[in-house]
């Protein structure tokens, strides 16, 4: 099994950060509410900034080459900060079965512990692969939102999940 190295994104991995980004979301439109189209108009300076508002957690390979990302977002708002977000989740082909994408999750897991009292997430509802993992790490459904996303004139429902961490 391959050797990753896993660490929260900084200023010096955002043309990583961005390639990789960018990559996800033209390969699988389906998974992120975000689009390719709107965030390849993005300059540099707005992933940069990304960077420093959220904890994104990078996996990297053993030649140093960003694998895979995750992300942790808390809101600020009073009446919703008791609750993480993880989102972003993302992991290039060839990476993928090594065991990496758990070590994300269990990473944003970890980030979150003593921040929030509930990891939420969402997932489309046809990734059986991403739902299996989010379970077996104790993420638990919790609702359906249907037609959740749009792409080409095709919906997608999402799963909500929620792991409780207090």
């Amino acid at each position: 099994m391959p050797s990753f190295q896993l660490r929260r994104l900084e200023a010096r991995d955002v043309d990583a950060y961005r390639a990789l980004r960018l990559d996800g979301l033209k390969r699988h439109p389906e998974s992120f509410g975000a689009s390719h189209e709107d965030e390849a108009k993005q300059p540099l300076d707005w992933f940069a900034n990304r960077l420093t508002v959220a904890a994104i957690i990078g996996a990297f390979d053993a030649a140093g080459a960003l694998v895979g990302v995750a992300g942790l977002t808390i809101p600020s708002a009073i009446k919703t900060r008791h609750k993480g977000i993880l989102w972003g989740m993302y992991v290039l082909e060839a990476a993928r079965g090594s065991g990496v994408s758990k070590r994300l999750v269990e990473a944003v897991i970890d980030e979150a512990r003593g921040k929030v009292e509930q990891l939420q997430l969402t997932v489309v509802s046809s990734n059986a692969v991403a739902i299996r993992l989010y379970s077996k790490l104790g993420f638990v459904g919790y609702g359906l939102e249907a037609r959740a996303l749009c792409v080409d004139g095709q919906y997608f429902d999402e799963m909500l999940m929620a792991l409780p961490l207090v």
